[in-house]
């Protein structure tokens, strides 16, 4: 922008034509002037920007799409819901132990039975032909052994009348001698005679030695040859009981008592080895199966008492059993009846129980709510006094229950929380409010 400035001739001067044009004086702006004025004006925008643009660590939120609930003192009930299902007390799998084609189906599904009450029969023929090779080969095996032992004790019996005979033989040679002996020393009894005395004696003594020390011997062998035998024959008759085994399982009888199930078998069908053909539940006892969140596996312990209303009626439990494997977030625990269980559950029905995790306190409180899951129970979104804003605090939460969860630290009593889910907020330090989001 510049400035123009019009002067005029003096009047006393005569008009021409050249007086008409007039000269035209620019005044331009300084340039220090102009510098400061835009860097002013960049500083302002900056300043405009940092004001009003959204910050890469806080949202704008709608303050109607939240859940805010305010922190109270309370009674903490440290108690978990649960969904059961009613299961049999005890249940038992039928499969085949030996394959072979379905003759008779002596029972339905459904039938009461009794522990060695026949199901099904089966037919093998492989089975049967190779169970009668092996009994006769197991027979003829024990013919074999006994007919070795019984020469082992024929050696024995002959080695006790040889020994028998020695020591006769020797007991006759030495009256013999000490009947000469004496005649000998008289004159009566040549020396000669006498001499062939003695040695017989000494031949006698030398043999029934040698023939004890023989005997001895072949004693321990034959003892030795004798155990192995009865621990072979042993071994063929167990194994012959075994094949005698297999065969009868082709006669399927129930384990226990109970109700049998999933038992659909047809005639002429062929059935392999070890195929699962039904189950047998026990009958008028059954047990809740519940899944607990995986957060609880650390609290739950054999023995915890637990409680079912069931027809208006409360009957206690307990839990038996913890099955510690994790799936999809979840653990089971199997939960049995103290005392009489109610008559009206039907197995597959759902019931609601509640565990017993701990006793009641009083404590800070805060609702249970979907932020939980998102947050760990570690930190929180806490609205600021004037109800515009809320911002992220570390806190220390403890037990919960469906309603509840114990506050620890970090809040103070009537302090209000945002208790929905934080989804898409979880980088966030700092939310504003806007009800027209």
């Amino acid at each position: 922008m510049s400035l123009v400035e019009l002067r005029q001739p003096p009047r006393s001067e005569a008009v021409t034509g050249g007086a008409m044009d007039r000269v035209v004086a620019r005044r331009q702006i300084d340039k220090r002037i102009m510098i400061g004025a835009g860097a002013a004006g960049v500083v302002l925008l900056v300043l405009l920007f940092w004001l009003f643009a959204p910050r890469a660590d806080s949202q704008s939120v709608n303050p109607e799409r939240l859940s805010i609930a305010s922190v109270e003192q309370g009674v903490f009930d440290d108690f978990l819901p649960l969904r059961a299902r009613v299961t049999p007390l005890v249940t038992v799998y039928l499969d085949a132990v030996e394959g072979g084609r379905v003759e008779k189906k002596l029972v339905e599904d459904g039938a009461e039975v009794v522990a060695g009450q026949p199901l099904a029969i089966l037919s093998n023929a492989e089975l049967q032909l190779s169970t009668l090779e092996k009994q006769a080969e197991v027979e003829q095996q024990l013919n074999n052994m006994r007919s070795q032992e019984l020469a082992l004790t024929q050696t024995r019996n002959s080695n006790l009348r040889d020994l028998n005979q020695a020591e006769t033989d020797l007991a006759k040679m030495r009256r013999q001698y000490e009947l000469q002996k004496p005649l000998a020393d008289k004159g009566f009894v040549a020396s000669k005679v006498l001499n062939d005395t003695r040695d017989d004696l000494r031949y006698q003594e030398q043999r029934l030695q040698i023939l004890k020390q023989s005997i001895a011997q072949t004693e321990a062998l034959q003892s030795s040859q004798l155990r192995q035998l009865r621990a072979a024959s042993s071994s063929l008759n167990s194994s012959m009981g075994i094949a005698q085994t297999s065969l009868g399982q082709l006669n399927i009888r129930a384990p226990v008592s109970g109700q049998v199930s999933g038992f659909d078998i047809q005639l002429g069908q062929s059935l392999q080895q070890g195929e699962r053909i039904g189950q047998i539940d026990s009958s008028g006892a059954d047990k809740l199966m519940a899944d607990v969140d995986e957060f609880y596996l650390g609290r739950v312990r054999v023995g915890q008492g637990a409680s079912a209303d069931i027809d208006g009626k409360t009957y206690r439990l307990k839990v038996s059993k913890i099955y510690p494997q994790v799936r999809n977030g979840q653990f089971s625990i199997d939960l049995v009846f103290v005392g009489p269980e109610p008559q009206s559950i039907q197995r597959g029905q759902t019931v609601q129980a509640k565990l017993t995790l701990g006793d009641s306190s009083r404590a800070m409180l805060i609702p249970n709510g979907a932020f939980f899951n998102d947050t760990g129970g570690n930190w929180v979104f806490v609205v600021d006094p004037g109800g515009k804003s809320a911002t992220r605090r570390q806190v220390q939460l403890g037990r919960k229950n469906s309603d509840f969860i114990e506050v620890v630290s970090g809040l103070k009593p009537g302090e209000r929380v945002i208790t929905s889910s934080y989804s898409g907020l979880v980088d966030k330090d700092r939310l504003t409010f806007d009800s027209n989001d």
